[in-house]
């Protein structure tokens, strides 16, 4: 299908006149992004589930999207109003209590990694990791646990292996002759992927 025949899809079958064939190329190149009703009417033409055509989701609302949850029925479950809710997915920023963040998981089936992405504690997990690694772990196990709530011996075990990794990596490029600067770099591109090394940590050591 050319974007042509999407653009009438869209038109004829689910109302949107103003989608033409420049929008839907606009949407194919990430220069736009479809709305919620857009992107549902998308997948209709196409055949598909909205979940197929974001990729991996990342922001609160592609979660919602990708599992086919009404945003009526997530503002329910967590208890917030519509509005709330929506103004919510907008601004990125989620301030629910922990009653209504294990529901959001719970309704949109959401896996830890994904939770704490998507309710904005993510860059406080990344500073507090940084700090496990470069400084003494053992202070660090309870503060992590707060923002990823993880069994502790296995919490234990990541971010000593983090560290000895990281301290590792630091020392094995100074005795290669790389002086400060190669290894303040080296370590500046370990400290950068922290989070998603201390994940693929967490589900090793729970594998």
């Amino acid at each position: 299908m050319g974007p042509e025949h999407v653009a009438y899809g869209m038109r004829a079958s689910y109302g949107l006149p103003y989608v033409t064939p420049d929008l839907v190329i606009a949407w194919e190149r990430g220069t736009a992004a479809p709305g919620n009703p857009e992107l549902t009417a998308l997948a209709g033409v196409l055949w598909c589930s909205p979940g197929e055509l974001i990729g991996r989701p990342r922001t609160l609302r592609e979660h919602r999207i990708a599992r086919a949850v009404a945003p009526e029925d997530v503002a329910h479950a967590v208890g917030m109003d519509l509005g709330t809710y929506l103004r919510t997915e907008e601004s990125g920023q989620w301030r629910g209590n922990e009653r209504q963040s294990a529901a959001l998981a719970g309704i949109l089936d959401l896996a830890l990694p994904d939770f704490v992405a998507v309710t904005g504690r993510e860059e406080k997990l990344a500073e507090l990791l940084h700090s496990a690694v470069t400084t003494r772990w053992q202070a660090y196990v309870r503060p992590v646990t707060k923002l990823a709530p993880l069994d502790k011996a296995v919490l234990e075990q990541v971010l000593q292996g983090l560290h000895q990794d990281y301290q590792g990596h630091m020392a094995a490029t100074l005795s290669w002759g790389g002086g400060g600067k190669g290894a303040s770099e080296s370590g500046q591109k370990f400290l950068d992927g922290i989070v998603d090394t201390f994940w693929s940590a967490v589900a090793d050591s729970a594998g």
